[in-house]
C-alpha cells in the first residue's frame, strides 16, 4: 500500500475536519462525531475501489501465478514485521519483540530476503502491532473515527501512529523510483488478497459504511483490552 503520501493527506485534511466537527446531531454515534464527512470519503474510496482497484486485482490474480503472488506477500510481511517489532519492544513486550526479530532475521535469511515464509511453519508466529496500538498503551485516547482518503478506517490516534509505522517502513529508506514501484506492488498484492472479503462484506451489510466502523473499532478495541492480536479471517480467496 501507499506509505508516506497518507500524512499529508491527514494534515492537509485536520483544518476541514475541525470545521467539520460541530455537524455532529444528537443521534449521531458520540464515537463517530464526523460522520457526514466519514461518509463521503468512504463512498469517494468506494468507487476508487470498485472501478480501479479491484479489476487491477483481478487481472493480478489472473495473470500472476500464485507461487509468484505468495512470495510477493511474503517479501511485504517480512517487511513490514520489522515495524511490528519496534512497536514490541516500544510496549516493552520484550518476548514478543524477540519472537519478530527472530521471524525478520529467519525469513530474511533462509527465507531468500522474505520471499519464503520459513518462520510461521517453525512456530514462530507473526504479531499484528502498530504505532497506533502502541499510543493506546500508554493510554493516549483513540478520538474521533476518521476514515483516510485511500486508506480507510482509522481515528485520530490510528492515523497519526500510521504516519509513523510508515515514516520508519524500511520501504521508504529506498530510492523514491524504488519506493514508488513498492508501494505499488504492495497495494495490488495486498487488495488482491482481500477481494472475497468484498463480496463478504456486500452479502453481510445493510450499511456497509456502518458494517465497517463498528467492525474496525470493535477489534481496535479488543486488540487493547486483551493485550493480544486477532488475527483477521481467511477469505477464501482463491490463490
Amino acid at each position: 500500500m501507499p506509505r508516506c503520501p497518507s500524512r499529508r493527506r491527514v494534515l492537509a485534511a485536520l483544518p476541514l475536519l475541525i470545521l467539520c466537527g460541530c455537524a455532529s446531531g444528537p443521534q449521531r454515534d458520540p464515537a463517530d462525531p464526523l460522520e457526514p464527512l466519514n461518509r463521503a470519503t468512504f463512498r469517494f474510496n468506494d468507487a476508487l475501489d470498485r472501478h480501479i482497484a479491484q479489476p487491477v486485482a483481478r487481472t493480478y490474480n489472473r495473470v500472476v501465478p500464485r507461487p509468484v503472488r505468495t512470495g510477493v506477500d511474503n517479501v511485504f510481511s517480512n517487511l513490514g514485521d520489522v515495524t511490528v517489532m519496534f512497536n514490541d519492544f516500544a510496549q516493552l513486550r520484550l518476548m514478543d519483540g524477540m519472537n519478530d526479530l527472530m521471524r525478520v532475521a529467519v525469513n530474511s535469511t533462509f527465507g531468500l530476503l522474505g520471499v519464503l515464509d520459513i518462520a510461521t511453519p517453525a512456530g514462530i508466529a507473526r504479531h499484528d502491532q502498530d504505532f497506533g496500538l502502541t499510543l493506546g498503551h500508554y493510554g493516549v485516547p483513540g478520538g474521533p473515527y476518521l476514515v483516510l482518503p485511500l486508506f480507510g478506517p482509522s481515528t485520530f490516534r490510528d492515523a497519526a501512529g500510521f504516519g509513523v509505522d510508515q515514516y520508519a517502513a524500511p520501504v521508504n529508506r529506498t530510492r523514491p523510483a524504488v519506493r514508488n514501484t513498492l508501494w505499488g506492488v504492495d497495494f495490488v498484492s495486498t487488495r488482491a488478497r482481500y477481494l472475497n472479503a468484498t463480496n463478504l462484506l456486500e452479502q453481510a451489510a445493510l450499511d456497509r459504511y456502518l458494517f465497517v466502523r463498528d467492525a474496525y473499532l470493535g477489534r481496535r478495541r479488543s486488540l487493547l483490552d486483551r493485550g493480544k492480536e486477532t488475527p483477521l479471517p481467511a477469505y477464501g480467496n482463491d490463490r
